[in-house]
């Protein structure tokens, strides 16, 4: 982040109420966050493989030690999660290594059911070379939340509380990549204070990388919300 851009972005105004109803993700919790990431992303090819899928997936996230998943809890229901990594690609071939035999059958079902998505898994490998930021591992990957949740700020602190981690593990910048045309998201990642490392096209869509330097931002501490694995 230049200096001018760290001056313009404004340290986050936590709320103690918002930051008590975020907590890890945990086995638990596989199945809603399923639904959740359905819901908000059923047109992305992970979503179109189904939730049991998405459930199977997060179950082998949760297992590997590269990957950072929270949610948002009101009165017992996620509400609300985001997932990040400290090092995408070798988480993913983490997953492939030691949960491939519960992941492959369960994405092999979801081919079946649509069969033009196997296409465009073919396609998955070519992520890491076409999004560039390739020095930076660190990865916000998904996020969603109830629709009655908007304007009321808790994606900024779910948001903090992943950066923060990552911070407190030792990553020093976050990557994300989004759509070109989804405004809400550029426009709170750029108020975030992350600079845009160009564009590239992926799943037969427009994408935009994005880059925070989280040592210098002054919304990010390096503290630590989930437990060593």
């Amino acid at each position: 982040m230049t200096a001018a851009a760290a001056g313009a972005v404004k340290p986050f105004p936590v709320d103690a109420d918002v930051l008590g109803r975020i907590r890890p993700m945990q086995y638990r919790d596989a199945d809603r966050v399923a639904e959740l990431h359905h819901a908000a992303m059923g047109n992305s090819l992970w979503a179109m493989l189904g939730v049991p899928f998405l459930a199977t997936l997060y179950r082998a996230l949760i297992d590997s030690p590269l990957f950072f998943g929270f949610v948002y809890v009101e009165d017992t229901d996620v509400k609300g999660f985001i997932a990040g990594s400290t090092d995408t690609s070798a988480m993913y071939k983490w997953v492939i290594r030691r949960r491939g035999m519960f992941v492959a059958p369960a994405a092999l079902r979801g081919v079946l059911g649509h069969p033009t998505v196997g296409v465009k898994l073919l396609e998955t490998a070519r992520y890491f070379g076409v999004s560039g930021a390739d020095d930076v591992p660190a990865e916000s990957l998904f996020c969603s939340f109830v629709p009655d949740l908007r304007g009321k700020r808790v994606s900024g602190h779910i948001n903090k509380v992943l950066f923060d981690e990552l911070l407190a593990r030792g990553r020093t910048q976050v990557k994300v990549t989004t759509e070109v045309d989804n405004e809400g998201a550029n426009r709170q990642l750029t108020s975030w204070g992350f600079e845009g490392r160009g564009t590239f096209r992926f799943y037969g869509k427009d994408m935009v990388t994005y880059v925070l330097d989280l040592a210098t931002s002054p919304r990010v501490d390096a503290v630590s919300r989930h437990p060593t694995v």
